[in-house]
Formats: C-alpha cells, structure tokens, sequence
C-alpha cells in the first residue's frame, strides 16, 4: 500500500465551493481508499491506496467529488516520497523562516523556467521563486497575501490541462508527516 496526500484546489475558500471534510472522507473511503484523514477544512486529504498512480487516483477522485458536489474540483495526488522531496529539495532555508513566508506550488505536470520568462525576478525582490520537480517554491518575506509576485505567479500561464495549486510551509510540511507509513 501507498500512502498519498490528495490536494484539492479551491474549495471551501471565501464560503463557496463548500466540501465537508467529514463527506470528503465518507466519500472518499467509499472509493475502496484506506486510512482516509483530512487536514484542516482547505482541501488536503491522506489516504493509502492499493493500485492506481497519482494521474488516476487524482482524476478518479475528481470525478466522485465533482458526481458528489455539483461542482468540479481540479485535485493533485502525491505520494509520500514525494512529497518528502520537495521539502527536501527547498531552495530556501525553511527553518530560518517564518512558515508564513514560504509557499509550495503543485503543478499537475513539469512546468519549464520559459513559462515564467516574462516576470522579472529583480523587479520582485525581496521575494523570490524558484522551480523544482512539479513544483514552484515563493518566498514571501510579508506573506502571501501581501506578495506582489504571487500575484504575478498566477496569473493564466499554466496552460490547458495543467493544474496549480498552493500550500503554506506549514501545511507542506503536515503533509510530509502525515503520509509517513
């Protein structure tokens, strides 16, 4: 069995788009998932599985929450190892920052430096991103929410079929340790 962490993009955010946690995990386990736990009310779920790789796990998943909810839901899988990579592999020193400063963007597939060709890093600094495997590290020294090179970050260039989303250090790290076997 594997032990995966299944992100979900968008939901219960500003009173929309809302998905229970305790259904999440009814329906869920109704998919023949194991183990099935939640993480705070934004979209994270740990589970184990038999078969499947990330790619069908995460479209049938979904699906079922799409069927469920009335409303689709894009949803990243990855299994453990992983995830324990990117933390690993942070260009960043984590533990010098405060968690709030750092962010970890999914991507659904490999993303390329020519995708983000046309932000210019010096305009942007203190903070800073770097890519990694399906990844996107940001640096934001006033959080987030206050980040102007978030801002930029997101705007449409991911392109069809390719789906982001992103996670405080705190929860990419919860994540790392609640899909520990």
């Amino acid at each position: 069995m594997t032990t995966y962490a299944a992100l979900l993009r968008g939901i219960n955010v500003g009173g929309s788009r809302k998905v229970p946690m305790a259904d999440l995990r009814t329906l869920m386990t109704g998919l023949g998932y194991d183990g099935v736990r939640t993480h705070l009310q934004s979209g994270q779920a740990v589970f184990t599985a038999d078969g499947g790789d990330e790619e069908s796990l995460a479209a049938e998943l979904a699906g079922a929450v799409g069927e469920r909810f009335g409303f689709p839901v894009d949803v990243i899988v990855r299994d453990h190892a992983y995830l324990r990579a990117v933390v690993a592999g942070c260009p960043f020193p984590a533990d010098a920052l405060e968690p709030r400063q750092l962010h970890v963007t999914y991507f659904s597939a490999p993303v390329t430096a020519e995708r983000f060709a046309e932000i210019d890093p010096g305009a942007y600094l203190p903070e800073e991103f770097r890519l990694g495997d399906r990844c996107l590290y940001l640096y934001a020294p006033d959080g987030v929410g206050r980040s102007k090179l978030a801002e930029a970050l997101s705007r449409p260039r991911t392109g069809k079929g390719l789906i982001a989303t992103s996670r405080n250090w705190n929860t990419v790290t919860k994540l790392v340790e609640l899909t520990t076997p």
